[in-house]
């Protein structure tokens, strides 16, 4: 089984979209993020959390969290993906694979 590693994209930082939404939106953006990881399932290695640039980084996209996901095919994974509330609020998804380390 390939793990992979989610990253999580957006215009703005998690600090600038977490200071602008108000409880109830909160309430409902993590409904629709937890009954995604339900259909994900087994899937999800470690869900992940909000993360927040404090040091480098580059211009660009925010990565504002992170999962850890395992999936037999790429193809399966990115069916995940589909329709996601990342994505729903305009957020973009990149997949990177994890390799093994050389040597070890």
């Amino acid at each position: 089984m390939t793990r992979f590693l989610i990253l999580y994209r957006a215009d703005d930082s998690t600090a600038e979209q977490t200071a602008s939404i108000d409880p109830e939106a909160g309430a409902e953006s993590m409904s629709a993020w937890m009954d995604w990881a339900a259909r994900a399932g087994d899937a999800i290695v470690d869900l992940g959390m909000p993360t927040q640039t404090v040091a480098g980084g580059s211009l660009g996209s925010h990565i504002g969290g992170y999962s850890i996901m395992q999936s037999e095919s790429l193809a399966s994974l990115l069916a995940l993906f589909e329709e996601h509330p990342h994505r729903a609020s305009g957020g973009d998804i990149e997949v990177l694979e994890m390799q093994p380390i050389p040597g070890l």
